[in-house]
């Protein structure tokens, strides 16, 4: 029922005569007069026209509509499962965050692909929302099996801020081929079309603050194991969500098998994320995140990027600016200037007062479609047009949902997306963490035993012409490596025997921030190795 109703609202969808952003952005290049470009440099940035964005805003469509036009690229899987449960109504038309039905015929039953219509069947795909404890919490979830073979692996994916699972349509045919294991892509809570409860810190003193939002996702997490009953899993997060993996695997440990981080942000310690002195807005690497061409990443090696894979960076700017200009800066002594111009107050006041990028596109009303075109058309550009647009009102239609999850930001990250408590302090401890054993049936009877984590693999990925500095994964891994040998100098034979740590920092080609899309065929052949390690190292 959901998944027809889903169809049907697609097949309108697509009847609609817009022009995509897309279509805006290569007629600009191409010097073609549309309404966008004859309005001079703010049209050019804003590829969609007035009249596009106000007939987008007008349709209003509902997100469980945008993810299944999304997740119906998905190879071999024309008419994905796409339950109705959550973003089956357009948020104009509800006064509630993201409000569960708990209707069954808006669940979504499964669906199959065999061997004849799928060479790498046969699979099944599944759409489910999982409901958590407590008041309008709950977890939209994608997974896809293997049928016919024992799926002894779990895979979970995790976007980035104010994403959803919908952008790894790329991933999902290529990851599942792996032989025993099941895929899981979540939308974190807050955010995608998972339930949106109000999001506030009740902590009073700065680190608890900070610690109280990594819980709101950790926590959620924790619970969808739980209620999926799984002991021990492979977890993959992007950007954010590769820093609230890092957050979930020192708050729970013992479940993690291997850790993967794309282009995680946070792991640089920096002291402008928490002083006055702050690099210049077109220094932040926020930036970069709107400004760079996916068409351009897709075609452009990055010559800057020295052939050891390591760049000459220091923390988390581009393409180590801040070190360029504090050398620009140097007197001829050598000793530096005075501190940089910080952020411009409106900008901070925004950063602070918990104003997100999002709010803004609720806001806007018609203007919204119009203003989230700057980002779709220039990150989408690579794509074919109808996957594109696709994408384009899939972002639309998270960006103008009621705020929750995104509130999070301005406690974990400072203006310009620094960390406030940065990773980099943090991740010698990944994969050493003590474990208490559950105590005995009778209490009192013996005491719980407390064992420690004997290390597991990470890995960090980047884009080789990532907006993230590469240099804080390197870092990351110099620190991991250092505690491992720490370790070692004192551990007894079997400690020896059990230690199953590494760390390792990955380039994909010709691939940018989001690199799972920009490089996806590489990115899956990269995954696909790491899930066959595991598999070995399990068995």
């Amino acid at each position: 029922m959901a998944t027809a109703t889903a169809n049907s609202n697609d097949n309108n969808l697509s009847s609609r005569t817009q022009q995509s952003p897309l279509a805006s952005q290569r007629a600009k290049e191409s010097n073609t007069p549309t309404e966008a470009n004859r309005r001079g440099t703010v049209g050019a940035y804003f590829t969609l026209g007035y009249k596009e964005g106000f007939s987008q805003w007008w349709a209003n469509v509902p997100a469980a509509v945008a993810e299944h036009s999304v997740l119906s690229y998905v190879p071999y899987l024309s008419r994905p499962p796409t339950h109705a449960q959550t973003g089956s109504t357009p948020p104009s038309n509800n006064g509630a965050n993201m409000p569960i039905s708990e209707n069954p015929k808006e669940q979504a039953l499964p669906v199959e692909t065999d061997s004849n219509s799928d060479p790498f069947g046969p699979r099944q795909w599944h759409s489910n929302l999982v409901k958590l404890d407590g008041k309008n919490r709950a977890l939209n979830e994608f997974s896809v099996e293997r049928l016919g073979e024992r799926n002894d692996q779990n895979l979970v994916m995790l976007h980035g801020y104010g994403a959803g699972l919908g952008l790894f349509y790329k991933n999902f045919e290529g990851l599942s081929r792996v032989p025993g294991w099941k895929v899981y892509a979540l939308d974190l809570l807050g955010m995608g079309r998972s339930s949106r409860p109000a999001f506030k810190i009740h902590a009073k003193e700065r680190q608890q603050s900070i610690t109280e939002a990594e819980n709101w996702f950790v926590d959620a997490l924790e619970e969808w194991r739980l209620q999926r009953k799984i002991d021990k899993f492979t977890l993959f997060g992007h950007s954010l969500g590769g820093y609230m993996a890092v957050a979930y695997a020192l708050k729970y440990p013992g479940h993690l098998n291997k850790l993967i981080l794309a282009s995680p942000v946070g792991i640089p310690e920096d002291p402008y994320a928490v002083n006055a002195a702050m690099p210049e807005p077109t220094e932040s690497t926020m930036v970069n995140e709107v400004t760079q061409n996916g068409q351009t990443l897709a075609n452009e090696s990055n010559s800057r990027l020295p052939e050891s894979g390591k760049p000459a960076g220091d923390g988390n700017n581009f393409f180590n600016a801040k070190s360029n200009a504090k050398a620009e800066n140097a007197s001829d002594d050598g000793s530096a200037t005075a501190p940089r111009k910080p952020l411009p107050k409106w900008l901070t006041y925004l950063w602070d007062a918990n104003i997100s990028p999002f709010s803004l596109v609720r806001w806007s009303g018609p203007f919204g479609p119009r203003f989230v075109s700057g980002w779709t058309s220039r990150r989408f550009s690579h794509l074919p047009p109808d996957e594109a647009q696709a994408l384009h009102n899939y972002a639309y239609s998270l960006f103008r949902q009621r705020g929750s999850g995104e509130y999070a930001l301005a406690y974990v990250l400072a203006p310009g997306a620094f960390a406030r408590s940065p990773l980099i302090r943090r991740v010698h401890k990944i994969g050493r963490q003590s474990i208490a054993t559950e105590a005995a049936a009778t209490p009192g009877t013996q005491p719980a035993q407390v064992t420690r984590e004997h290390g597991f693999p990470v890995v960090f990925m980047y884009g080789e012409n990532d907006w993230m500095d590469i240099a804080g994964g390197h870092a990351a891994v110099q620190k991991m490596t250092e505690e491992k040998e720490k370790i070692l100098k004192s551990a007894t034979g079997e400690e020896r025997r059990a230690e199953n740590g590494s760390a390792k920092c990955m380039i994909i080609q010709k691939a940018g921030h989001h690199l799972y899309l920009d490089g996806w065929e590489e990115f899956n052949q990269v995954m696909r190795e790491e899930m066959a390690e595991v598999s070995k190292q399990v068995v």
